[in-house]
């Protein structure tokens, strides 16, 4: 029981950061119609994951066995780091699912999950 109100926290905070916009290499983003764009400035920490499932640290390549090691070292830096997960909307989810993982066992209090911002309506249209 304690576990599924530990994973329902940690889903709730994702999520409530999961509405962000970030620089980040060029990937199509998935669309929410709920975003709210948001910029974490030098807080943030990009993990970005391809189409064909390259990943990227801060627009650095990175193999998923390094990504964890190289984001607790980040982290214990700058326990402020806000963990931003860029990742292409046609990527598997269980790919998505593993770098969630490496980062949060590296020590990551914040993740985000960055969208592509709703598209503002047009006068006229």
């Amino acid at each position: 029981m304690i576990d599924t109100m530990a994973f329902l926290l940690v889903f709730f905070m994702i999520a409530s950061l999961a509405m962000t916009r970030q620089a980040g290499l060029p990937v199509s983003l998935p669309k929410a119609e709920a975003a709210n764009p948001q910029t974490w400035g030098d807080r943030a920490l990009v993990v970005t994951l391809d189409r064909q499932g390259h990943m990227y640290l801060d627009k650095r390549p990175v193999g998923r066995e390094e990504l964890e090691q190289k984001v607790r070292a980040r982290v214990e830096k700058r326990p402020e780091l806000i963990v931003v997960i860029n990742a292409d909307a046609d990527l598997r989810h269980g790919d998505v699912i593993r770098a969630m993982d490496a980062v949060k066992r590296a020590g990551v209090a914040h993740m985000a999950i960055a969208t592509k911002p709703p598209e503002q309506s047009q006068a006229g249209r």
